[in-house]
């Protein structure tokens, strides 16, 4: 199977000497095309660092990540950030929703950002897909939590990316709503063959995943495949806390 994402024993250190802190120690995992991954672990096991140093976001201190055919090692920021901009999508627990931009707009920033053109059929398209087809000229203040996570959604999907990269894209909905995401980026890597990795605390919204990643002190230590909550959540308490 084709890999979306390679790392290959990323480290990553935050300070130095004394007060140096590792993140991440030696992760290689490879993320297959058209799935739905899952990451979890306790509070600074690492899944936010992880998430970072797969999207491009930040440079890990050793080891390399591969983005399709392109290694990111030794890429400089402006690189990286066009990279990102063409290649990956991001959909964050805040939003990140612009308030003076309709609804078409901020799904279209990311083109607009790169300089590219908008793919009417396809823009018309991924509205579609997330639900959003008759509030396309509304603004975030007046759109629902939910709804403004499904323009989050269509935004990270616009430019085709190789891979959709969620930081806790559930963690401010109501628990029916989050439902309502989770189902939604299910049936984009099912229907689009789009690639998925999610950082999550919830076992609920990770049984939506294909796999599931522990991470724990930096490390993967295991790693679930047809997840269920119970089963996750059986596995997290093994692991010795909640985040």
């Amino acid at each position: 199977m084709t890999e979306a994402v390679r790392l290959d024993q990323v480290s990553k250190v935050y300070g130095r000497g004394q007060s140096a802190v590792a993140a991440l120690r030696e992760v290689s995992v490879g993320i297959p095309k058209g799935s739905f991954t899952a990451v979890m672990g306790p509070s600074g096991s690492g899944k936010s660092t992880f998430l970072h140093c797969a999207a491009g976001l930040d440079v890990p201190s050793s080891g390399a990540v591969r983005l399709g055919g392109t290694d990111l090692t030794g890429l400089g920021e402006n690189a990286l950030t066009d990279l990102r901009r063409r290649r990956v999508g991001f959909v964050f627990q805040a939003f990140n929703l612009v308030s003076a931009l309709t609804v078409t707009e901020n799904i279209t920033l990311p083109l607009m950002l790169a300089g590219a053109k908008v793919d009417r059929a396809w823009l018309d398209e991924v509205v579609h897909r997330v639900g959003l087809a008759g509030r396309t000229g509304h603004r975030p203040a007046q759109l629902s939590g939910g709804q403004q996570q499904r323009v989050a959604i269509a935004r990270a999907l616009v430019t085709r990316p190789e891979v959709v990269f969620g930081d806790e894209p559930t963690g401010a909905l109501d628990t029916m709503t989050a439902r309502d995401v989770l189902t939604l980026l299910r049936e984009v890597v099912s229907a689009l063959g789009q690639t998925v990795v999610m950082v999550t605390h919830d076992p609920l919204a990770a049984a939506y995943a294909d796999t599931v990643l522990f991470l724990a002190d930096g490390r993967i230590v295991d790693a679930m495949t047809s997840p269920t909550a119970e089963k996750v959540a059986e596995r997290m308490t093994r692991l010795g806390a909640w985040t």
